[in-house]
């Protein structure tokens, strides 16, 4: 498990921690400090010493010569020809979890600006769940320690920087995908009437990680149930629950105040799809 935190910690080149934000003729959001777990990664809501156990739930890995690899071979083909194209450049973005960037990812699907100086607490709830879902995918990873695409077929990533990380890194289940769509589950639960667009997006998100060649189709399928039930176990947190509220007056204000993504977002949904 050190091994993996070690690689997310690389890869995450987190700011820190939130202590009181304001948004422009709005009260001063009061936000505690929150310790880091591991350089950049912030302590999500959920006890590290009791860490969640992915592998009891999910299946072993396709076999080499299986039906199922068939499949990922197939899709991995598919996402090669996406190179160069504007999806593969939003897959590029997509790989970035490092805040605040990451915080925008669902900004147009939400409809309002993901930031820690508008929205302090939504900021922060991001934030943390990031430990919570992202991290969730652990004990399957180190069980199963499945090569990666480009370790297999030699073609590039959207990432070159973390490929030496990446091939010591179990692909099977997928963090990314796990945390794409807990953060879509989460964020559809704040804003129900933007739902099928945040899952969209949260399906998207995790679709970047086959179009990078750093996961197989069924990594992103395993990954989007670890993150559902990470995201049901966060619901038994009290503090987590807490957090949802705040996150969910956020919301409120921002649209009182009429504030709106800082993105491209008609560019964004037209690269949602990711073709199959």
């Amino acid at each position: 498990m050190a091994k993996t935190f070690r690689m997310l910690s690389g890869a995450l080149l987190l700011g820190c921690c939130l202590s009181a934000c304001e948004s422009p003729g709005t009260r001063t959001v009061a936000v505690q400090p929150v310790p880091e777990i591991r350089p950049g990664i912030l302590q999500g809501y959920l006890p590290m010493s009791e860490p969640f156990r992915s592998v009891e739930f999910v299946a072993a890995s396709p076999q080499e010569a299986g039906a199922e690899q068939q499949l990922d071979d197939a899709v991995s083909r598919y996402s090669l020809t996406l190179r160069a194209t504007p999806r593969w450049e939003m897959a590029k973005r997509d790989a970035d979890l490092a805040f605040p960037a990451a915080a925008e990812t669902f900004s147009c699907a939400l409809g309002i600006p993901v930031t820690e100086a508008e929205t302090p607490a939504l900021y922060m709830l991001l934030r943390r769940t990031l430990a919570d879902v992202g991290l969730a995918t652990f004990s399957a990873k180190e069980a199963y320690n499945r090569s990666r695409p480009f370790v297999i077929n030699g073609q590039p990533t959207c990432s070159p920087e973390d490929e030496e990380k990446l091939r010591s890194n179990g692909s099977y289940p997928s963090g990314h995908a796990s945390l794409g769509w807990g953060w879509a589950l989460i964020l559809a639960e704040l804003a129900p009437e933007r739902a099928e667009t945040i899952l969209a997006r949260g399906r998207a998100f995790g679709e970047s990680r086959l179009v990078c060649n750093v996961h197989w189709y069924s990594d992103i399928v395993a990954g989007r149930m670890v993150g559902a039930g990470a995201v049901a176990s966060l619901h038994a947190n009290a503090e987590f629950r807490a957090a949802m509220q705040a996150a969910s007056a956020d919301i409120a204000s921002a649209r009182k105040r009429g504030l709106e993504p800082g993105q491209d977002c008609a560019a964004q949904q037209e690269n949602l799809s990711f073709g199959l």
